[in-house]
């Protein structure tokens, strides 16, 4: 497995415009996002960009940015336009697509979101939901997946903003990280938009339900996104009091 990680960023955000270029502790919150996929060790990292000044701030920290039509209609599309200017000649096989609004992501996660990449087509980390205020919240997309004892790696089966499923029983935390084969990627993006993806507004759904195999990885805690501005005074908070 040769993995390159692509960070798709975009300053179209509807309830935090310019977010990605948002400062926390003094530097962009992309520039956060890039340097913690450097940090993972795992291999070459570019951002995706959609806007020219997001391609100077990465830039101004030592980062690649690779320039992608800024009306692309979703991350999954501006990575494998990414890619295939990065990579042309198909050296990575694997593609981890990090979202540009995770600054506090742990490293290791990324390493992580690998695990079910040998046995699915597509990989993706859930944490346990642990408060019936995370359970109920919209913004809070659910998998239905299960685990067996002692296993990390399970099929996630359905996405949701309601809780799923039903019945006694742990419920997780759906975090939009994910890794891709590279065939897999390509068959993604030309794929139509699908009925359960539209009417749930979650782009995973499109796989599912064209057959493709979703694998889900667990981990302890889901990272905080930066979705509003609490979400950035918060990110800011935690960040700052770090340095």
């Amino acid at each position: 497995m040769k993995p390159i990680i692509l960070i798709p960023a975009r300053l179209g955000s509807t309830r935090l415009p310019n977010k990605v270029l948002a400062e926390i502790a003094g530097r962009p919150m992309i520039v956060h996002v890039l340097d913690r996929a450097r940090e993972s060790g795992l291999g070459p990292v570019a951002v995706a960009c959609g806007e020219q000044a997001i391609a100077d701030a990465v830039r101004a920290a030592g980062g690649t940015a690779v320039m992608t039509h800024p009306d692309l209609p979703s991350g999954s599309d501006r990575i494998f336009a990414a890619l295939n200017l990065v990579d042309p000649a198909g050296e990575h096989d694997t593609v981890i697509n990090l979202q540009g609004d995770l600054p506090g992501i742990n490293p290791d996660y990324l390493a992580t979101v690998l695990l079910p990449v040998q046995t699915y087509e597509i990989a993706t980390l859930v944490a346990p939901i642990t408060t019936r205020e995370e359970a109920a919240a919209n913004s809070v997309v659910k998998c239905a997946c299960a685990f067996a004892e002692g296993q990390q790696v399970g099929p996630a089966l359905y996405f949701s903003r309601n809780i799923v499923p039903s019945g006694a029983g742990p419920l997780w935390h759906h975090i939009g990280i994910y890794a891709y084969r590279r065939e897999a990627l390509a068959r993604f993006v030309a794929l139509p938009p699908s009925p359960l993806e539209q009417r749930e507004k979650l782009e995973q759904l499109r796989g599912l339900e064209a057959g493709m195999r979703i694998g889900a990885a667990r981990v302890a805690v889901a990272p905080f996104g930066v979705d509003t501005p609490a979400d950035l005074a918060l990110a800011r908070a935690i960040i700052g009091a770090r340095k």
